[in-house]
């Protein structure tokens, strides 16, 4: 036809949708590798779409954002630090975020900034958040002196999601003096958030009964503070009686390292009542903390663990990826399940087969 040659419409795009693709493109591989020191400027100067960005980043499993997370963190950790982190932890059902709702609002009257770091009970099938703490902080959420970030436990057993305390130096960084860790309270395994935290309080409920006494013994040991929730109406009278019993029992604990003799009170989340009372406890905390130098050697303690524990998931890592190790494991596998080898026996011979046994 005239000579034209043949054109299938591939090459009939016009100049504009290349641009569009091409920026599109450019901005994809952006996002996939972002910028250190624009995350790092934009942490510093308290932007939160970035910091949000930055938690993704350090959150993510991709090997290449696990190298830039690290680097990030570098980054950071001189302007990190200079926060109180407050562990808090609970039964299902003691009104965790309602309190933190009503503790956060009274910090923020106060003259700080808080961050909140809200870890969810994960979906064994998404593995997503099932609870959505945001949704229910609904002050705090749109308070321009807070930031809440919802996190998936994703199984972890202790209560916090692995990047917690990653997450928190992110945070202080970006200008939050105040740091809430709001764990999953599930149980016995609530416990490695005592190692990110400088101050960890436990909620409980009065008249709970004999069920809970298989998580008492374990969390209230390392509970700085204890506080009776929904002391209101008729419950108060109960939530007195329960602030009685449970200081009684804290007397039989072990004594706390640094000679901090752990308070009970009682509080009302709706009603605002016994709040300021529990924010006065955790600064009586801090100031005896501080005061004989058990704030700072805690820290370093929390280092060393944090050090330990990411040493011991990396070695791990390492040797899964090692050739053959897999195939192996799940060869073993099927032999434990259909009962012809003893789990005991199938993991000293995975220890010789990577030469460890």
């Amino acid at each position: 036809m005239d000579g034209a040659r043949h054109d299938d419409g591939r090459n009939n795009i016009p100049p504009q949708t290349i641009s569009t693709i091409f920026v599109l493109h450019t901005n994809i591989l952006r996002r996939a590798l972002p910028d250190i020191h624009v995350l790092k400027e934009g942490i510093l100067a308290g932007d939160i779409a970035l910091l949000s960005r930055a938690i993704t980043l350090v959150e993510s499993t991709n090997p290449q954002h696990q190298a830039l997370a690290a680097q990030l963190i570098d980054e950071i950790l001189p302007y990190s630090g200079k926060s109180l982190r407050i562990g808090i932890t609970g039964v299902p059902g003691v009104g965790k975020s309602t309190f933190i709702e009503s503790f956060g609002m009274h910090l923020i009257a106060e003259g700080r900034k808080l961050a909140v770091l809200a870890i969810d009970p994960s979906s064994n099938i998404s593995k997503g958040s099932i609870l959505g703490d945001k949704t229910r902080m609904e002050q705090l959420s749109v308070h321009p002196h807070a930031y809440i970030r919802p996190s998936s436990a994703s199984g972890s057993l202790g209560g916090v999601t692995y990047k917690t305390r990653e997450t928190t130096l992110l945070c202080e960084a970006a200008g939050f003096d105040t740091i809430i860790v709001e764990t999953v309270g599930v149980g016995q395994s609530e416990t490695e958030v005592s190692q990110i935290t400088d101050f960890f309080l436990l909620l409980m409920l009065a008249g709970a009964g004999d069920e809970l006494q298989g998580i008492k013994r374990g969390i209230m040991e390392m509970a700085d503070g204890m506080v009776i929730t929904k002391a209101d109406g008729d419950n108060i009278h109960k939530a007195k009686a329960a602030r009685s019993e449970y200081a009684r029992a804290l007397h039989f604990m072990p004594p706390n390292a640094s000679g901090w003799i752990p308070e009970v009170k009682i509080c009302s989340s709706y009603e605002n009542a016994g709040i300021a009372e529990v924010a006065a406890m955790i600064d009586k905390f801090h100031h005896h903390q501080v005061s004989n130098g058990h704030f700072e050697q805690k820290r370093s303690n929390q280092n060393l663990f944090a050090f330990r524990q990411l040493l011991n998931e990396g070695l791990f890592r390492r040797l899964l990826a090692q050739h053959g190790v897999q195939d192996h494991i799940h060869q073993l596998e099927a032999r434990v399940l259909n009962h012809t080898l003893s789990p005991y026996t199938a993991v000293h011979q995975v220890l010789q087969h990577l030469a460890l046994g």
